[in-house]
């Protein structure tokens, strides 16, 4: 499941990313590229252990836990620190398919990388090129979203980043554990979900949603993996 997510991060925080980022060091991407990722990715990144990555990963970090939308999409039973990368001119991330286990230098993190995440931090004017494009069985979809808004996707997806012909691209990067392994289940649940919010929201007091949010938890109770 691709779904987009918008405004996680505020005008405000999108600004402080940028300030904080003006300020900071850049390395070669490749400290956290895999094997096979090493030979097509070429970008910049934020040290993991740097105070600006921690301070702006601890920004991004609480503002996932205050969107409604990303809980009840993924379902998160722990999520990576988040990381930061820039794209300059010329620079591209080739096809690829992200680390099934993801360890963190710092935090005693270890997960199993059921969703990937991009967030964007960079306004659309700055840049051209920079699309994240991710592959599934419906094709290739294309993504380049306004600043602070998130998209999420099955990390077993084959993905790129189209080269930066004009600027720079900066985003927030990271993966979730999520309580439900299966992408299906995950998938209905958030189906069923939105549709008790919907109806909550066209009829308050229906008898139907006691029985349908019971059939929600139920079935999170079967299905997640604590």
């Amino acid at each position: 499941m691709m779904l987009h997510i918008p405004e996680v991060l505020s005008a405000e925080q999108v600004a402080r990313c940028r300030e904080v980022m003006t300020k900071a060091e850049w390395v070669d991407g490749n400290v956290t590229a895999g094997h096979q990722s090493r030979q097509v990715k070429h970008n910049l990144q934020l040290p993991e252990q740097s105070p600006e990555a921690r301070e702006l990963g601890d920004m991004v970090h609480k503002a996932l836990y205050q969107s409604p939308l990303f809980m009840s999409a993924v379902l998160p039973h722990q999520v990576f620190p988040p990381l930061f990368n820039r794209y300059d001119a010329g620079m591209t991330f080739g096809a690829h398919v992200d680390n099934a286990i993801r360890s963190h230098p710092i935090h005693p993190v270890r997960i199993r990388t059921d969703v990937s995440a991009t967030l964007f931090i960079s306004a659309l004017e700055d840049y051209d090129g920079g699309e994240l494009v991710v592959e599934d069985t419906y094709g290739s979809h294309e993504v380049k979203l306004p600043a602070g808004d998130l998209i999420i996707y099955p990390a077993t997806s084959l993905h790129n980043v189209t080269p930066i012909t004009r600027g720079s691209r900066i985003a927030s990067f990271f993966w979730t554990q999520s309580l439900i392994r299966d992408v299906t289940q995950r998938a209905l649940l958030f189906d069923l979900d939105m549709a008790i919010i919907r109806l909550t929201q066209d009829h308050p007091g229906h008898s139907s949603l006691v029985t349908l949010t019971a059939c929600y938890h139920n079935l999170l109770r079967q299905w997640a993996e604590a």
